[in-house]
């Protein structure tokens, strides 16, 4: 039986999934994703296993097309974790043996799929020595069109991450002081979402004041916050492996006009934006809405990037809306995001998350109120 950990409980949906992997690879009957170290971890490795805990460096998992449980080939330092999934477990308990174990279990396959997109050269060649006489396959896109669909799990899992970073926000304004720097607020950011649930960050946050809030992704530094500055903070919380990624603008103090204006224009090409996602929409129709709203006003290309992109395991899951033609599809998981950046002067970004749906969409994080908050 599968555990309720593994990432779809359904033993159909399970099947479904592996086999979709299989699509138009001639001869190939095994899949094989394969972790490097810790900067060469492969999502597709918990999208295939479920598991909940552990790095698992170095660690692979075979699937096949009809089987509903994986083998996972682990060292020991992971063994407890991988036997919290349901799946077939190999331990190891050096690298020797781990080379062994995976050269026994494919030594008499012809062609064999791997994720090349996930996979740095050294992997490739260390692979290469284990398995001389293998072909191997290019699977990676098969994988990524499985994962842009979410199941019901993984859409419970993004809406409760979702929850977690967009309900953070009141206790993080509560934060708010004169004098505090950027790298404060970032941490205190982390430290909301940790209390509210979060299993971590789901990326490095990015966290503005004032004039720096024109840098799409400014990284935290020791400027110090000041009455009248914009404060824009994206963030985002990981529960069960799974990312949130919203985006809030607010004013420590009282908003001049301009940043009030800025703000409602951001607000209009967001929600016009967000009004035409539905199913077999094309994502790019989708973005230029947004980039009309704006460019009919005075910050005509103010705006220099796309609006959104799919999450999931990963904060940038797939593209989603920008410039290049990608057609939405039900149960897909996106953000929207459109922004003003003034240089020298500030900018306004309102990120929402949400799962495209046959007649419209769901949105998981709370939409800000219309009306630029003002913090005292």
């Amino acid at each position: 039986m599968i555990q309720r950990n593994v990432l779809n409980s359904d033993r159909h949906i399970v099947l479904m999934k592996y086999s979709s992997w299989f699509a138009g690879l001639d001869g190939v009957d095994s899949i094989l994703i394969s972790n490097g170290g810790e900067n060469a971890i492969d999502k597709a490795f918990f999208y295939a296993t479920g598991a909940d805990e552990g790095i698992f460096e170095g660690s692979s998992v075979i699937v096949t097309p009809d089987s509903e449980r994986a083998r996972m080939y682990v060292y020991t330092l992971e063994e407890q974790s991988a036997r919290k999934t349901s799946h077939d477990v190999i331990p190891a308990g050096s690298q020797a043996q781990m080379k062994e174990n995976i050269s026994r279990a494919l030594k008499d396959k012809k062609r064999v799929g791997i994720n090349f997109s996930s996979m740095t050269l050294e992997m490739y060649n260390d692979l290469r020595s284990v398995l001389p006489d293998t072909q191997f396959v290019d699977v990676s896109g098969n994988i990524l069109n499985s994962r842009m669909i979410k199941t019901d799990d993984e859409i419970k899992r993004l809406r409760e991450a979702a929850r977690i970073s967009s309900e953070a926000l009141p206790s993080i304004i509560e934060h708010f002081k004169e004098g505090m720097t950027e790298k404060e607020l970032a941490a205190d950011i982390v430290y909301e979402m940790m209390k509210a649930g979060a299993d971590g960050p789901s990326f490095e946050s990015i966290v503005c004041f004032g004039s720096n809030a024109s840098i799409p992704h400014h990284l935290p530094e020791s400027r110090k916050l000041k009455r009248g500055d914009f404060v824009l903070m994206d963030y985002g919380a990981v529960y069960r492996r799974y990312c949130s990624d919203n985006t809030r603008t607010v004013v420590f103090g009282k908003a001049e006009e301009k940043q009030k204006e800025i703000y409602s224009i951001v607000y209009e090409a967001q929600k016009k934006a967000m009004d035409m996602i539905r199913d077999g929409v094309n994502g790019r129709d989708v973005n230029s809405k947004a980039l009309e709203v704006i460019d009919d006003t005075e910050y005509r290309g103010k705006l220099m990037h796309g609006i959104g992109h799919g999450i999931g395991l990963e904060v940038h899951d797939h593209h989603a809306l920008g410039s290049s033609d990608f057609t939405l599809r039900k149960g897909m998981a996106i953000t929207d995001e459109p922004g003003i950046y003034i240089p020298g002067y500030g900018g306004v970004r309102i990120e929402d998350d949400l799962i495209v749906k046959e007649d419209g969409f769901s949105l998981i994080t709370n939409q800000p109120s219309k009306d630029l908050i003002e913090v005292s």
